[in-house]
């Protein structure tokens, strides 16, 4: 596919471009330059480094091909195997690190040990005229280099893989895509390490070509020169490893906020984040600080519109029978004071208060026949009345997205369930009953008995406070049961005070 082919090309391309200017211009040319050398021996030189390359070329190629085979598994495949798939992904995340092994590795083996040995060995025999000290330079100097190139691919290749990463997001549909922990590399090592490596080993690269070409001209003595150049590297590695700390810190610190803040919003706590900084971040915090406050502006319309549906909900059931008008608003404002004196928290309250002013909703779907009968109920028309709190579930199930109205369902459907199991729809029995139901049941019951009908009028709030005691433990909740008659007899104190 095209975009295996692209990523392939552009891999090939890095790695001439990397070895270009890890290899040639930043390690042979200063090299080649340092040491004095005839022209037989440069003829050597050349054959002992073409070889070494060849060897490591030929290591990485076979590297390569091995590290690059899921991917090309799951591209063969079209993708239509999972597995091959997600082998893909997972490979694809770690490539920039298998790259930069990939590439120390045939250095080191490939490149290093065979150069360094065939040198030892002409010097040996007396085909080249330099010190032995010279192939531990270069072979210290080959090292650095590697990491160098190292270095410079690993970086090439995050860019390399996100085209082929972004293919996969928007085109290959499977269960789960997670970045697994293990494989991100946090940004405070990615960044250090680079700038130490950046920092360091040029550093060390002058001093080993120095110190060859100081003691061709002068002769000094290597421990005197090292003795200088140890001074030097102790206070640029410092120095680097200061530097880098202080940068990624410097990176890592607003990540990191941004990333707690961003967990806060999936809890739908809007937080907005103080922007001190004075760079890039400074415009994304802003940013960020702005979709805030559009979530906050979207979540309040959004609460606005489902509390006016609700309402409207209510509101239309409530004008099929004007003997029940204000019933559900009512039974919502009992089962609010219920939750207030059992301690609910105000999330579950508010949603309390919302599942009672839909519990009966459920009536819409019952004949007007059977809903506004004044007589006695036949065994048939009572059983069309028992289906109320499933109809009502089954509407507010139409709701979209469900989540917004998923707290109410359980509650809609038990609020005619008894303590004793002889309840309906599910003959529930106990703390079975969920908590929203065994509220409502409770304010279901006392409005209806303390409410005028056509054909009776309604009990004081004293009988209905003692029939609900009565039922307490068999019918009704006995807690619920005793909170609620405090919680009239507080309203009717206050109503008398005032």
């Amino acid at each position: 596919m095209k975009e295996y082919r692209q990523f392939i090309q552009r891999l090939i391309l890095n790695y001439i471009v990397g070895s270009f200017l890890a290899v040639f211009v930043a390690g042979g040319i200063p090299m080649f330059m340092s040491i004095n050398i005839n022209h037989t021996e440069s003829l050597l030189l050349i054959a002992i480094i073409a070889g070494s390359l060849t060897v490591m070329a030929v290591c990485e190629f076979l590297f390569f091909m091995k590290q690059r085979n899921p991917i090309k598994k799951a591209f063969d495949n079209h993708f239509k195997n999972p597995k091959l798939t997600q082998s893909a992904y997972y490979q694809l995340l770690k490539f920039p690190e298998l790259t930069a092994k990939r590439i120390m590795g045939p250095h080191l083996f490939g490149f290093s040990v065979p150069a360094a040995s065939i040198s030892l060995l002409l010097i040996y025999n007396g085909l080249l005229n330099f010190s032995y000290i010279y192939v531990v330079y270069a072979s210290a100097a080959s090292l650095i280099i590697a990491s160098m190139h190292a270095l410079i691919e690993y970086f090439l290749t995050i860019k390399a893989i996100q085209p082929v990463i972004l293919f996969l997001n928007q085109n290959v549909s499977l269960p789960v895509l997670p970045l697994k922990s293990q494989i991100r590399v946090p940004i405070n090592i990615k960044l250090g390490t680079a700038i130490v490596l950046i920092g360091i080993f040029p550093v060390i690269l002058f001093l080993l070509s120095a110190q060859v070409k100081i003691q061709q001209v002068s002769g000094m003595n290597p421990s005197v020169f090292w003795k200088w150049a140890g001074v030097v590297l102790i206070i640029t590695i410092g120095y680097s490893i200061l530097i880098s700390r202080i940068m990624a810190k410097d990176i890592e610190k607003p990540i990191l906020q941004l990333q707690q803040m961003m967990g806060e919003v999936e809890k739908q706590n809007y937080i907005h984040m103080e922007n001190v900084y004075t760079d890039e971040f400074s415009d994304l915090f802003n940013g960020f600080n702005k979709m805030i406050h559009e979530l906050e502006k979207h979540d309040a319309k959004n609460k606005m519109m489902l509390e006016s549906f609700l309402m409207v909900l209510s509101a239309a059931l409530d004008a099929r029978d004007k003997y029940t008008s204000g019933h559900s608003v009512r039974v919502a404002d009992f089962s609010k004071g219920i939750g207030i004196k059992i301690d609910l928290p105000k999330d579950s309250i508010e949603a309390l208060y919302k599942t009672a002013l839909l519990h009966d909703i459920g009536k819409i779907g019952v004949p007007d026949n059977v809903l506004l009968k004044d007589g006695r109920l036949s065994d048939e028309e009572f059983n069309l009345i028992k289906a109320h709190p499933v109809i009502g579930e089954n509407i507010l199930k139409q709701v979209h997205p469900i989540s917004e109205i998923a707290d109410f369902l359980p509650g809609v459907r038990s609020h005619h369930e008894r303590m004793d199991g002889k309840g309906y729809p599910d003959g529930l029995t106990g703390k079975e009953i969920p908590l929203f139901g065994r509220i409502i049941a409770v304010a279901d019951s006392f409005d209806a008995m303390t409410s005028d009908r056509p054909y009776r009028k309604g009990m004081p709030q004293e009988k209905a406070c003692h029939i609900l005691h009565e039922g307490r433990g068999t019918q009704w909740d006995a807690k619920i049961v005793d909170q609620f008659i405090e919680f009239i007899n507080e309203s009717i104190n206050k109503e008398n005070v005032s």
